[in-house]
This record gives C-alpha cells, structure tokens and sequence, in this order.
C-alpha cells in the first residue's frame, strides 16, 4: 500500500513494514529522487519513510539546517518510530548526522552519500546568472556523471525555485548554515554503523570528502560507483541498491525484536 500522508503537518510517503528506512533528501531535491528505494525495499521487509523537507515554510530567521534537523526529530518522535536508518543525500545526509549525534535512541544506523557536512561546492544561488536559463541547466548536469539525468522537467523545475524569490532566499540561508555547521569535530562521537555510498565523479563533494568521512566516522564502510555523480540512487539505482541491501542484511532486522508495530 502507498499513499502520502499529511499527518500533522509532517507529510510523507510510506510504505511497507519492517524495520524503517528514512530517506532524507537533498536541498534542491524531493521525495522522487528515492523512487527506486521506494520500490525495492518494501518487498524486502522494511519499512520506507520519505519525509518532505519543510525548506521553504518555515519563517526565514529560522530557515536552517539545525531546525531542519530538529523537524526530522519531531517527525520520528510523532510517528513513534525508534532506532532507524537515516539514508541521506546531500543536506538530507547531514541533516541524518546532527540527529545521530544528538538523539541516539532515535537512529540505529546511517546511509550517507554525497553528504554535506565537511565540505561542499556551492550551487552559486547567489549568483545573478541564476536568470540564465542555460547557466541554470549546466550547473544542475553537473550534478550528474551523465548529463542526460538532469532531465528538462528537473531544470525546469530548479529554475523556477532559484528564481521564485522567496525560495530562492531560504536556499541561500539553508546553504549558508549547512557550511557554516562543520562536523569535523563531531564524527568521531557518532558511534553508529554507517554505510557511505559514494559516486567516484562526484564534483559536488569530491571523493576525498568519502574518504575524510570514512576516516573520521569511527564504525564506516566506503562503496564507490563509478561513472556516477552527487545522486548515484538517482543515477545508477540498481547499483546503490545492491550495496544497500546487502550492507542492511548484516544487522537481521528481519528478526521479530526488530519489526516496528506501528
């Protein structure tokens, strides 16, 4: 069963039962970027939890990262959900270390790939070429190895928001506080399994940044793919799904103590 719930003000997509999966998506990102998870893992026994980021309504002096964070807090505290894996891109990443950092009861275990945190390129929101179309359409390829995924609907679709002047803004404060809140100083207290996935062309955090988080993370496994960027489970779904699966099987979630009743 699939269907988008609005509970609360807290919506997202679930499905499935079994140990969760929250899958914490990007700042310019949303609930699709995970269609192939979403698809597969419910069929394997977990349950698939997408919520959507609330980037653009909260009130702009509190639109950042932290409160982002404490929102996903919330959201799992509501949903009574304990000890799941965070799987995170990009910001959704980060965001999935600040609450394994500060609520350990809540998370079992992380998934990062292309995860903010330590360092990233900037988009460049600021810049006035985001008017140009084209300018526009380039950077988002470059968020790809294969500029063939960086589909019109996504330009289209990045263009509007980096031009909507609203949003355009609270893009900016939430990329400012994502750099701003380094956690370099942080990793080595965050005692959880973490798998990072990482796309060996990623040009927005470069592969020595995988290599720096798996360095400072003290319980980490690295998986590189290559020919692939920022988003390898948009890029190559089939590959991030296999590493996936196969790093979960390791915990037996499937055994009773671990089924969430909910």
């Amino acid at each position: 069963m699939f269907f988008f719930n609005k509970n609360k003000n807290f919506p997202h997509v679930k499905k499935g039962k079994g140990h969760p999966l929250i899958l914490l998506h990007g700042l310019m990102g949303g609930l699709s970027n995970f269609k192939a998870l979403l698809d597969f893992f419910p069929q394997k026994g977990y349950k698939v939890i997408i919520p959507s980021l609330p980037i653009y309504n909260m009130p702009l002096f509190l639109t950042n990262i932290s409160n982002l964070s404490k929102y996903i807090i919330q959201f799992l505290i509501q949903i009574g959900i304990k000890k799941a894996t965070l799987v995170g891109n990009s910001l959704g990443g980060h965001i999935a270390l600040i609450i394994a950092k500060k609520r350990i009861d809540l998370v079992h275990s992380l998934v990062l790939t292309g995860s903010s945190g330590l360092f990233e390129k900037s988009f460049g929101y600021a810049f006035p070429k985001r008017e140009n179309y084209e300018f526009i359409r380039k950077k988002s390829q470059e968020i790809f190895y294969d500029p063939k995924i960086a589909t019109k609907k996504l330009v289209d679709e990045v263009f509007h928001i980096v031009n909507d002047k609203k949003k355009g803004i609270k893009i900016l404060y939430i990329a400012k506080s994502a750099m701003k809140y380094n956690m370099s100083k942080d990793l080595s207290i965050i005692q959880q399994p973490i798998c990072l996935i990482w796309g060996k062309q990623d040009h927005v955090t470069p592969p020595e940044i995988a290599e720096e988080f798996h360095r400072l993370l003290p319980d980490s496994e690295l998986h590189w793919i290559d020919k692939c960027g920022h988003a390898p489970m948009m890029e190559h779904p089939k590959k991030f799904i296999e590493i996936l699966d196969k790093w979960l099987s390791k915990f037996n979630f499937h055994h009773e103590n671990f089924f969430c009743k909910i």
